[in-house]
């Protein structure tokens, strides 16, 4: 299975949707989220968006496994 930030975005945006719509909670990543985990929900967009941004603009994720140079 492929990762991309954008996917990982868009699963916790449903996430959030469905607490905001009025479930008492949803199953994300193998736990149940409830209303009072959306502040954490929240910051976890707002770091993917940035990461599925650049994420966009490489053409998909880098990783370095080397020393730096």
């Amino acid at each position: 299975m492929s990762h991309s930030y954008a996917a990982e975005l868009e699963r916790v945006r449903a996430a959030i949707a469905a607490i905001e719509g009025g479930a008492q909670s949803v199953a994300f990543e193998g736990r149940n989220v409830t209303y009072a985990d959306l502040r954490a929900l929240y910051a976890r967009v707002e770091r993917l968006e940035g990461l599925a941004a650049r994420e966009a603009r490489r053409g998909g994720i880098s990783i370095s496994l080397g020393a730096g140079r």
